[in-house]
């Protein structure tokens, strides 16, 4: 107790919260099994109203009950060392109710509603306009009706959860609704395991895995707004406002190298910092000429991405490399085809520009083996594709335990509470403001000085605007 007693001394009164709940004074040293799940008046009734006055004075009037704090203390002691101390006893001591009065109200998943997963339905909104046909290196996309898919994870306490799947609906429901169905959304370690173990054999990439992603990011939005957090409060944050880059530079019929010039300086004046463009979808040559010309406008200020989407083999990526290394690419991403690990190792080791990689992975093993292949300075794996906020955690702390920096493929929305979170992250990829046109129900965040705030919504932010549900939604 004297060791007790000195580390209340040594502590500011103002920090007697700190450390009543921080394990100095707690139940387990005084094997009192407090339940931190008591509601505010029964704390109210704990303190009584002499107690609620001190409780309520200004830190600097605290001194003054300081002998009443030790003295309750040191009784504290003598009746635990006698056996007759129990919780209720506690809790009707100045420490016992200033230990209640100090805990947050949701630090503690037992305030959440007990709750058991029902369903997974799917919310399809389609909008007007047509959205740019484009192409990278390797693929061509857009060109049709803008829309939002949006899987749902429902519970019998009414909490939706919400995120942007990226896999099939009948996968889903199929294979993974009947794996989770009655598990508690905050068991989300037991539900990740369960979608990824009962399978008939353990499936180790590809559309099962981003499935789980899926479902993985929609119980994690269940667990924030079930404690009226944003996720990145859950998951505990490392900083408030993100770097992002805006990701553009794709190729376009008649878009010629003036105007992708004019589209990078765009992004610039919206408050971006960093861009990234397309290589490897025309000749080296003339991709060449395209990054000399948007860092030549841009300026050496702002960083320069290149993406050349697994487009070549090492060797003509390791001549591409040469010919761009001048204008001090920010990182060179997917320079080779995506299971060719050997190659990208040897451009990391060849060329002096950062390499990208990883998107195409799969979970924390398929991380592993990229990483211990040496083969990336950056890692790219995609928040829903590799497995979700749960796994997504285990490969950040992989990476970190390499000294290698994160930052994440994809959807800005699924990606930035797991990035606000993580001490490793580097940048997170975005889109400019002018592409928040084909989506109104979920626009992308403002940019200034190139970095955005992190939301603080409950959950995941992302539950759309019911008269827009009303108005765009499709069956």
């Amino acid at each position: 107790m004297k060791e007790l007693l000195n580390t209340v001394h040594a502590a500011s009164w103002t920090t007697l919260p700190d450390v009543v709940q921080g394990g100095e004074i707690c139940g387990e040293n005084l094997d009192l099994d407090l339940d931190l799940d008591v509601d505010l008046e029964s704390r109210e009734q704990a303190a009584g109203p002499a107690m609620q006055q001190q409780l309520l004075m200004p830190p600097k009037e605290w001194s003054k009950s300081r002998s009443r704090f030790f003295s309750q203390s040191a009784h504290l002691y003598t009746t635990r060392k006698e056996g007759a101390m129990d919780r209720r006893a506690f809790l009707g001591t100045t420490l016992g109710a200033a230990a209640l009065q100090t805990v947050p109200r949701c630090v503690s998943a037992k305030q959440a509603p007990p709750m058991k997963i029902t369903d997974i339905t799917f919310l399809h909104m389609r909008f007007p306009g047509t959205t740019p046909r484009k192409r990278n290196a390797t693929i061509a996309s857009g060109g049709g009706a803008p829309g939002m898919t949006q899987l749902e994870v429902h519970t019998d306490a009414g909490i939706v959860g919400r995120s942007i799947p990226s896999a099939s609906e009948e996968l889903i429901r199929s294979q993974l609704l009947p794996r989770i169905v009655g598990m508690n959304p905050f068991h989300v370690e037991a539900i990740w395991d369960r979608m990824y173990r009962y399978n008939r054999k353990p499936v180790a990439k590809g559309l099962y895995i981003s499935a789980m992603g899926s479902v993985d990011l929609a119980v994690w939005d269940i667990i924030g707004k079930a404690l009226n957090l944003p996720v990145c409060d859950v998951l505990g944050v490392f900083s408030e406002t993100i770097r992002v880059y805006a990701a553009g530079g794709y190729y376009e019929e008649g878009k010629g190298v003036r105007e992708l010039v004019k589209e990078m300086e765009g992004y610039v004046a919206e408050g971006f910092q960093a861009v990234k463009m397309k290589v490897g979808g025309e000749a080296m040559g003339t991709d060449a000429e395209r990054v000399r010309a948007v860092r030549e406008a841009v300026g050496p200020k702002v960083d320069l991405m290149i993406d050349a989407n697994n487009r070549w083999n090492a060797h003509d990526a390791i001549r591409f490399g040469r010919m761009v290394e001048r204008y001090e690419p920010f990182w060179f991403e997917e320079p080779v085809e995506a299971d060719d690990f050997e190659g990208c190792a040897e451009l990391k080791r060849t060329l002096d520009i950062p390499i990208a990689a990883g998107e195409n992975e799969f979970t924390r093993w398929g991380a592993r083996d990229l990483v211990q292949a040496q083969a990336v300075d950056i890692l790219q794996c995609d928040t829903v594709l590799a497995g979700g906020i749960t796994e997504m955690r285990k490969i950040a702390a992989l990476a970190s335990a390499w000294h290698i920096p994160m930052s994440p493929h994809g959807n800005p929305h699924m990606a930035v509470h797991l990035l606000a979170s993580l001490p490793n992250a580097i940048i997170m990829e975005t889109y400019p403001a002018v592409e928040s046109r084909f989506n109104p129900a979920l626009p992308l965040f403002p940019v200034k000085n190139g970095c955005i705030e992190v939301p603080r919504k409950p959950g995941l932010g992302i539950d759309p605007d019911p008269e827009l549900v009303k108005k765009y939604r499709v069956t």
